[in-house]
């Protein structure tokens, strides 16, 4: 590390100096996203090259970064805190969850039935229990709004890491697999939900109103509210704005539409008081192919292919950033350290025990499909940044130490799941 540190140590001693004549402000960020985006592709590949996800490399390189750039390199760390740096990954978190939910459609949420309903809500319910009781007991002076937001950042579940371990152990057809995706995509839903739930009582509280049961409900009916409505109006309206959109001449008008679609909903979900990356969410479950059919006739991509590159800029941005704001330093507090240990045994358990919620019946593996409910991956990540934006009279509700716990929690319940479900689809009984 240290020959990599001394690289970007004479790298960045020469860029003021190029800098200095110039007043364009591309051009630090540009600086900047050059090794960002190198030592993210570089540490994704050696993930995958190691059988994990390449988002776990991406968080990885940042957090080497970190260290890098407030041991040796003043400059980069302030890269990793401009405003310009912020909004980039901002866009790509947008652009993930909108990613996400072009994977995934209304009818194929409702199609999964009461079983993975069952699990989704079991895997929202128990990791958030346990983990607001892991904080009580460890960070007993933290505030309830802490407690419930670190409860909340357990409830998520990465799907695509899940999805390919699934691929790769030739599972991907089980009756496991459909159990798990099914309830994956509606943890995501439950998870945004109780986000928006717990980010607007801390908003409230901030704003100095008390909190009472009739602030919590009045969030919840606006957050369903919002999804529910623009799902509903969503499936009937695309199908005419993407016809209108499908006779206009020139390239790109499909991705343009979709991404406009994306944006328009996230701003219309920050007017209901809910993090965008809702909105995002939801314009992605909305759109399916027979929305935009009369491009794909005409020999275009499908609008996921089109988004998919986009994404991939700047989604990787945003892992970056997340492991170069993590204070390494912070782990080496034994208090910090057990609390990581503690959220990440209260993350996995919770999952475990969801996956208990299924049916015992059709030889489904329900330890499998709790394990498969584990990793939290970007959707945790996504929740810990939130938090980072959150405070209460000056206070943030997340400081850097709270901060670095669920970051280790992140990587563990991540660097965990592979391994487990191999072990678990080994040793069951009937396995290949």
């Amino acid at each position: 590390m240290s020959r990599f540190a001394l690289v970007l140590s004479l790298a960045f001693a020469a860029a003021p100096a190029h800098a200095a004549g110039h007043d364009d402000p591309v051009v630090p960020v540009a600086f900047a996203l050059a090794i960002i985006l190198a030592a993210a592709k570089i540490f994704g590949h050696f993930a995958e090259v190691l059988g994990q996800p390449s988002v776990l490399g991406e968080l990885i390189a940042g957090i080497i970064l970190g260290v890098v750039g407030r041991a040796f390199l003043p400059s980069l760390d302030q890269a990793a805190r401009s405003p310009e740096l912020s909004l980039l990954a901002s866009l790509g978190v947008l652009l993930l969850l909108f990613e996400v939910g072009l994977e995934s459609t209304v009818p194929q949420m409702l199609s999964v039935g009461w079983p993975a309903l069952r699990v989704a809500v079991a895997g929202v319910v128990a990791p958030t229990v346990l983990g607001i009781g892991v904080s009580t007991l460890l960070i007993p002076d933290a505030s309830i709004y802490t407690k419930a937001f670190i409860g909340a950042t357990l409830c998520a579940t990465s799907v695509g890491i899940t999805a390919r371990v699934l691929k790769d152990l030739s599972r991907g057809q089980s009756n496991e697999a459909r159990l798990i995706l099914g309830a994956a995509v509606l943890d995501d839903v439950l998870g945004l939900i109780i986000l928006a739930v717990v980010a607007g009582a801390i908003t409230a509280a901030g704003a100095g109103e008390a909190l009472a049961v009739s602030t919590i409900a009045m969030i919840t009916v606006k957050a369903l509210f919002f999804l529910g409505v623009s799902l509903w109006i969503g499936v009937r309206a695309t199908p005419a704005l993407f016809g209108v959109a499908s006779k206009l001449r020139g390239q790109g008008a499909l991705l343009a539409t979709g991404l406009a679609f994306c944006f328009f909903l996230a701003w219309l979900g920050s007017l209901f008081g809910l993090a965008p990356i809702i909105g995002a969410f939801a314009a992605g479950l909305i759109l399916e192919e027979v929305h935009y059919r009369d491009f794909v006739q005409r020999g275009e991509r499908g609008l996921e292919h089109l988004v998919h590159p986009i994404a991939g800029f700047l989604a990787p941005i945003f892992f970056v950033q997340m492991g170069m704001l993590t204070d390494v330093g912070k782990l080496l507090d034994m208090k910090v350290a057990i609390l990581g240990l503690g959220l990440s045994l209260a993350g996995v358990i919770g999952k475990a025990v969801a996956g208990y919620a299924a049916p015992g019946g059709g030889g489904v593996d329900r330890l499998a499909v709790g394990l498969g409910m584990v990793p939290r991956g970007e959707v945790g990540l996504i929740f810990a940044n939130i938090g980072l934006g959150l405070s209460i009279a000056g206070a943030p509700v997340l400081d850097s130490r709270l901060y670095s716990a669920i970051v280790m929690m992140v990587i563990l319940t991540t660097l965990m799941t592979p391994p487990a479900l191999k072990w678990r689809f080994g040793s069951a009984p009937g396995s290949g």
